[in-house]
């Protein structure tokens, strides 16, 4: 029964506090929260081009801007609408709600299998503090309540990872495989466990040839360019899909004349950096090989993004900061000061729902 107590509390927490911020700002708030409603467009249309146009979106952005938006959180967000026609309550669902009704349902998944996989490896005397903690950094608060997919992208690294260090390499290609679909930085599994295979082959001098189920990761990958050369007729279209790949060279975020960085006030991001190389340091004589090389590849890869917003790209390694410094993150003088700060969180967190919204006037297209 406490094992049963603990995922209860943390889906308690996150339904708690999503309704805190839900309350506070309104739901039309939430629903305008920039990208979500563009992953709509997907999921009504599955990226046919006259299907987009016939949407008659207020924007100028082309038809092929979507194919920026990978297709597993678009086609969850067509697939619990359609469970509502089903069900008989799909007028009521609708795609705004099935949106948000997706994410809130991944971030209960990638609470409850963090908390596991904390308890499973051992990583940790407190896995329901630390499991908690995973759930307010600042950004991660506002991305997990309105509609996007980077809660659905950590629960699938999640998974990739586990199965991996379980030895069971065909399941984490293929949920590594789920996350490439997700976002595309999800192909960075697969340079991580190829470095794991590395250092093994050198070590041991031999060759598992169930390895060869990581290469699910990149035919995922590969299965989103195949339907967007079906849709859009270019297999390469999310590489036309406008002003949207920002890998450029070291430390471009520090850049404000760029379009998507556009400030100099950049200094936090020097914070995040310094958090999460430490994380990688730590993690750099686990026994849990892949925690650390996808770590390590997927903080390399953050160092070149030239966008403002690092706090959410950056994402991925925040459950590994979290096991690198579990002791820190579950002390009493952690606790303290996180429970002075948590009001800052959610103020924070206000703030930025009414800032980041988009211009939408005529909701047609989304519903």
């Amino acid at each position: 029964m406490r094992r049963i107590y603990s995922y209860l509390i943390l889906t308690s927490i996150v339904l708690i506090s999503s309704l805190v911020l839900w309350k506070s700002v309104g739901f039309l708030t939430i629903y305008k929260q920039y990208d979500g409603p563009l992953y709509i467009v997907p999921a009504k249309t599955l990226y046919n081009p006259k299907a987009i146009e016939n949407l008659h979106l207020e924007t100028s952005l082309s038809n092929k801007y979507f194919a920026a938006h990978l297709p597993l959180y678009s086609f969850l967000i067509r697939a619990i609408r359609e469970i509502g026609v089903i069900g008989g309550i799909g007028g009521k669902l609708g795609y705004l709600k099935a949106m948000v009704g997706v994410n809130l349902l991944a971030t209960i998944g990638l609470v409850l299998f963090f908390y596991y996989l904390l308890k499973k490896f051992k990583l940790t005397k407190n896995p329901l503090i630390l499991a908690s903690v995973l759930l307010f950094l600042p950004r991660f608060l506002v991305v997990r309540t309105v509609g996007a997919p980077e809660s659905l992208f950590m629960l699938l690294i999640l998974l990739s990872l586990f199965f991996f260090e379980k030895t069971q390499f065909w399941l984490a290609g293929l949920f590594g495989g789920l996350a490439t679909m997700t976002k595309t930085p999800g192909i960075l599994l697969f340079a991580g466990y190829g470095l794991v295979f590395v250092e093994k082959f050198i070590k041991t001098r031999k060759i598992n040839w169930n390895w060869l189920g990581i290469i699910l990761i990149p035919l995922g990958l590969l299965g989103v360019f195949g339907l967007y050369a079906k849709q859009y007729g270019d297999f390469s279209a999310y590489f036309h899909s406008g002003d949207n790949i920002h890998l450029t060279f070291p430390f471009a975020v520090f850049n404000f004349q760029k379009n998507w960085v556009g400030t100099a006030w950049l200094e936090e991001i020097i914070f995040y950096y310094f958090m999460y190389g430490l994380a990688i340091i730590n993690l750099r004589d686990s026994k849990y090989r892949s925690f650390f090389y996808f770590g390590l590849v997927f903080f390399i890869a953050t160092l070149f993004v030239q966008h403002r917003d690092i706090s959410r790209y950056s994402l991925p390694l925040w459950p590994l900061a979290l096991i690198a410094f579990e002791k820190f993150f579950t002390s009493k003088k952690f606790f303290i000061i996180f429970l002075i700060l948590l009001p800052a969180i959610f103020i924070y967190a206000w703030n930025f729902l009414l800032y980041n919204v988009m211009p939408i006037s005529d909701w047609a297209a989304f519903l």
